[in-house]
């Protein structure tokens, strides 16, 4: 009797399942990734042209661009929800107070890229569409891995304020907390880490940490003096802010990962991750593979971009990004 084989290994149970729910949700949601390969032909094109124009004069649009595609994917969905500006009757989600430190490049960015897309084809790409390709774009010329974009998202006729309360992360939530709200939203916690890594670029405003740096131990102690020194003014100036990662805050990489160990984290949800002993083992592999940090960030960022999507009647193609047709 020949010897049986010996059972798949758990990584790659878990690899063969997530490309089977991946294929089965992008089945019945008709996304593809040549999808305006017919109807918008010049789409990659203005996209890439709109992209590199902008982050060239704005360089900080690519960190900001990222920061808000998780606001739009993480509470309900990537539906374009964010870009909805308030009116009268309706307070929209961008206007939500863990919104309001939103960048205005990245908005001008969707707006640049939507203004050129409906010159060349009118009523035919949806701003959930060009939010998460900005974004895959934008990593990548960073230095961040390559991912595929599956496109044919429809854009949400709906935006509240009330409707994201409690299901974005905040700077002062414990990793019980953080690791709840993303399982909430279906991600693991290999998953969340690896999205985490995201705070290899950008920057975070001292009201978010300033009043932890004397109270939290974990802080190398030369960098909590030079963050005391660097936000003391930050009560009277609150656009004063610090790169997420000192040490390459311009590169995706993943140096943010090599910062924590080292007392360099940030956030006290960046200490949080070092700190837990669910999360720490995850911190220590990605910041000695830099390759599989890129590995599991795409493969996440690929789920999140479908996330809650809008297809068929659900949702709608705006003319404009910031308000309902």
């Amino acid at each position: 009797m020949a010897p049986s084989s010996p059972p798949p290994s758990l990584p790659s149970l878990m690899v063969v399942f997530f490309l089977l729910s991946f294929s089965v949700l992008l089945c019945e949601s008709r996304l593809s990734l040549d999808y305006y390969s017919k109807t918008c032909p010049s789409f990659n094109k203005i996209m890439q042209d709109t992209i590199t124009n902008k982050q060239i004069t704005s360089p900080s649009t690519a960190a900001g661009t990222l920061r808000l595609f998780f606001h739009d994917c993480l509470p309900n969905g990537c539906d374009g929800s964010i870009l909805i500006s308030s009116t009268a009757f309706n307070k929209a989600e961008r206007d939500a107070d863990i919104n309001l430190s939103l960048p205005g490049d990245p908005f001008d960015l969707i707006v640049r890229a939507k203004t050129a897309l409906e010159l060349s084809c009118p009523n035919t790409v949806s701003c959930a569409d060009i939010l998460a390709v900005a974004t895959r774009d934008l990593v990548t010329m960073l230095g961040g891995p390559y991912y595929n974009v599956y496109l044919g998202r429809k854009d949400s006729r709906f935006s509240q304020a009330s409707s994201i309360e409690g299901k974005l992360p905040k700077t002062n939530m414990d990793m019980s907390q953080i690791i709840n709200l993303f399982a909430g939203s279906g991600f693991n916690i290999q998953e969340t880490v690896a999205l985490s890594g995201a705070h290899t670029i950008g920057f975070s405003h001292c009201k978010e940490f300033s009043s932890n740096i004397g109270n939290d131990t974990h802080y190398n102690p030369r960098f909590a003096q030079a963050l005391k020194q660097a936000c003391a003014d930050y009560p009277k100036n609150p656009t004063l802010s610090v790169f997420n990662d000192i040490m390459t805050p311009n590169k995706f990489d993943n140096l943010y990962f090599q910062n924590l160990p080292k007392g360099l984290g940030l956030l006290e949800s960046d200490h949080g991750l070092f700190n837990d002993p669910r999360t720490r083992p995850l911190v220590e592999l990605y910041a000695k593979d830099q390759n599989k940090f890129f590995q599991d960030f795409a493969r996440a960022m690929q789920k999140l971009s479908v996330y809650g999507i809008k297809t068929g009647r659900k949702g709608e193609i705006r003319r404009r990004c910031d308000a309902v047709n």
